[in-house]
């Protein structure tokens, strides 16, 4: 009979073999140490506590450890206790191969991550505790699938205060995180009849993909200086995806005649206008710019994110949604609240508190830092590439002379920096200008001790000029 004992707090299955207790409890706890449950330096519980907890004599669980201790498998000393043995053990043929370790290289500037060492942690805590101390008992329950009604609330204030977005709490609806809110959109306009979405030809390729496999075709909208185009989109797309305050990834806000074409467009042909708000708080050279979403609150859904102004890790994102979409989409989320409730509960009292406010002005303060010691750098070091989309967000995006994208990319892998070139990841394959060749330089990656190192690496792999017969690279 299968039976299970607690190692300090840790369950273990152990499966004795064979008519006899001994024999099948020494067989088990073998088979733990060979298939890796029970790794070298376990601690295993006294023989005392183990008969206890497995309903046998004492004596029969210290002699099945004497046994282990003569075989090598465990080692048994005075004061310490007994434990498994530090050895090589060779798992049991059939047995999944073990992850390879992960290789990180030493400098990261791929764009899509803030700087996760600067998360407010003792805020955080503190925010916690408070909103745990008056959190009510049901509120562990199920739970609305829109989400907690003190963040829900909280989000409609702050977004209406920082973001002109026209928000109420009974039209904003948590999700964990923006890829998660696309999959309900899509969902939702798959069920409406929707077979196409018209996207940006630049973006980020995961959108695309969740997308297809959603059933909605995507469709490039054309690009220039004054940011996407939608005037010369497809006609029978049942949304338009855009990132107008500041596009993901060229840099440039939608001009203000297009901003007023789409939503033209939408109150048009009924469509929705999807407005990725992902790095709205970050902004350096010029005044923010307001949601797409104040123009029209019943045509544009508004996405937002803390992913960029905490951490992705807590997967927490929001959508102000239009009269009737937000019962679609809480429909499409399930008939339970699918985030956790205690993070929710926490990022309201963070908001309400006035601590995201604080952080948020911090790290931009920060990483407008980070991104003039970039400017800087490049100007010095790298005079031939030519920075563009730094007025805002956590990213620039540097232009390379033609043909260079893939070298610059391997130069890069060589002085240990991980960066992402313009076309591969970011733009649309059915976009219709010719590729251009760039990097996306995610400066608000690295933490504080790392961005100089990191910086050193990217000038390093950048070419510094032509001599007029070729390209020049350091060294």
């Amino acid at each position: 009979m299968a039976k299970s004992w607690a190692t300090f707090g840790v369950d273990l299955h152990v499966e004795p073999t064979g008519p006899q207790v001994r024999r099948g409890l020494t067989e088990g706890l073998r088979e733990a140490v060979r298939g890796g449950r029970l790794p070298p330096g376990t601690r295993l519980p006294s023989s005392r506590s183990l008969a206890a907890d497995l309903g046998i004599a004492r004596n029969t669980v210290a002699d099945a450890y004497a046994d282990l201790v003569a075989e090598g498998w465990l080692t048994a000393r005075q004061g310490s206790g007994t434990r498994v043995s530090e050895r090589r053990v060779v798992p049991p043929a059939g047995s999944p191969p073990r992850r390879p370790a992960d290789h990180r290289p030493p400098h990261d500037l791929r764009s899509g991550s803030p700087d996760l060492a600067s998360f407010p942690r003792g805020a955080w805590l503190r925010a916690a505790r408070r909103a745990l101390a008056a959190a009510p008992s049901d509120a562990l329950g199920y739970g609305d699938p829109r989400g907690r009604v003190e963040l829900r609330t909280a989000l409609a204030g702050y977004l209406s205060r920082s973001r002109g977005v026209r928000a109420d709490p009974e039209r904003v609806v948590v999700c964990a995180g923006s890829s998660h809110g696309l999959r309900l959109l899509a969902k939702v306009l798959r069920a409406r009849g929707a077979k196409s979405m018209a996207v940006e030809s630049y973006g980020l390729d995961e959108h695309w993909r969740l997308l297809a496999a959603e059933g909605l075709v995507t469709t490039a909208l054309p690009f220039d200086e004054r940011g996407t185009d939608p005037a010369a989109g497809p006609t029978d797309a049942g949304a338009v995806l855009l990132t107008p305050a500041h596009q993901f990834p060229m840099g440039v806000p939608l001009h203000h005649d297009r901003r007023a074409a789409v939503v033209d467009w939408a109150r048009r042909t009924g469509g929705l206008v999807l407005e990725d708000d992902y790095d709205g708080e970050f902004r350096y050279d010029r005044q923010s710019v307001g949601a797409l979403q104040g123009l029209d609150p019943d045509h544009v859904v508004y996405l937002g994110t803390a992913s960029k102004s905490l951490a992705p890790g807590l997967r927490l994102g929001w959508m102000v949604l239009p009269p009737g979409v937000a019962e679609e989409v809480a429909a499409a989320k399930g008939g339970v609240d699918s985030c956790g409730v205690l993070d929710q509960l926490t990022l309201a009292e963070f908001i309400a508190s006035g601590a995201y406010d604080r952080h948020v002005r911090a790290m931009r303060t920060r990483y407008r830092r980070r991104r003039d010691a970039l400017v800087a750098a490049l100007a010095d070091r790298a005079p031939a590439i030519r920075v563009t989309g730094i007025a805002a967000g956590l990213h620039a995006v540097l232009r390379l002379p033609p043909g260079t994208e893939a070298a610059v990319v391997r130069a890069a892998a060589r002085q240990g920096l991980a960066v992402d070139g313009l076309t591969p990841r970011h733009r649309h394959p059915g976009a219709v200008a010719a590729p251009l060749d760039a990097l996306v330089v995610g400066y608000g990656t690295p933490p504080d001790h790392a961005w100089s190192g990191a910086l050193d690496a990217l000038c390093a792999a950048l070419p510094v000029g032509d001599n007029g017969s070729g390209i020049l690279f350091p060294g």
